[in-house]
């Protein structure tokens, strides 16, 4: 029977959470997904372009997310975290609330956070292109950047879909009503401060039981998409995988190891 450390579960969690995030957005290019003729149209891309040029990026998206399953290299997680704030910056230029872009912070964190775990992105040239180190090691100066990071991804993330309840956006309140609440926007708004106040309570002092609560919570309210729900769900795998990442974490951090992430930023790992 395999066992992992809790560096490897880290470290694993990440990965998985990188594919799911970037097969499920893929899933929607190969669909051709209406919504994003707007994101094309912020490069000045027609709409009939856009509905051509979806399936080959939804294509490319889904090589990228089996790649880091079948074979990691720190070259596909650097591009993965510049596609991913791509992709998200096109919600507020297409016209979309800020917090559209805020909510997928798991996105490009989690690539991110792989980046972090695997020693950083100051390494020669050669090595952005090896297969990356299974056996992974976090050493305890490196610890403190991977929760503090992994707290500020995840403060983000909640933050951008609470604040989306609060502004009642027109989804969330049609997703709320197809299961049967009577007064979704009233639904919206007490989601959306629950979701506001884990954010900032992790941003604050994470505790992992707590924590476990919000992971629980993410995964389950993500199932209720009225549309493609299998995919919504995956595409949101680095929302998950931040989260579970950050409390495999805190389980392996001494009692009186958590920093504040506004402190000690010289430890941050990018060399």
């Amino acid at each position: 029977m395999l066992r992992f450390t809790t560096d490897q579960k880290i470290y694993f969690t990440l990965r998985l959470a990188c594919a799911m995030c970037f097969i499920g957005h893929g899933a929607f290019g190969i669909i051709t997904k209406q919504i994003w003729c707007n994101y094309f149209a912020v490069m000045g891309i027609g709409h009939d372009d856009a509905y051509r040029l979806m399936p080959v990026v939804g294509s490319i998206d889904i090589l990228l997310g089996i790649s880091v399953l079948v074979y990691p290299t720190r070259a596909v997680a650097g591009w993965l975290v510049i596609w991913g704030i791509i992709t998200a910056s096109f919600r507020p230029l297409s016209g979309e609330p800020f917090a559209e872009f805020i909510e997928r912070a798991g996105n490009f964190g989690a690539p991110l956070m792989l980046l972090i775990v695997q020693g950083g992105i100051r390494i020669p040239v050669k090595q952005w292109f090896a297969r990356m180190n299974d056996q992974v090691v976090i050493e305890p100066s490196l610890l403190k950047t991977v929760i503090n990071s992994l707290r500020v991804i995840s403060f983000l993330l909640l933050l951008g879909h609470g604040w989306l309840n609060l502004i009642q956006k027109a989804g969330l309140l049609k997703q709320y009503q197809s299961l049967g609440f009577h007064d979704p926007a009233k639904t919206a708004l007490i989601v959306g401060v629950f979701e506001v106040l884990a954010a900032l309570s992790i941003l604050i002092r994470p505790f992992k039981n707590l924590l476990l609560v919000f992971i629980i919570w993410k995964i389950a309210s993500e199932l209720f998409y009225p549309h493609y729900e299998i995919f919504e769900w995956i595409e949101r795998g680095g929302s998950y995988g931040v989260l579970l990442a950050l409390w495999f974490a805190l389980k392996k951090a001494p009692s009186g190891f958590i920093v504040f992430p506004w402190k000690n930023t010289k430890d941050l790992r990018f060399s």
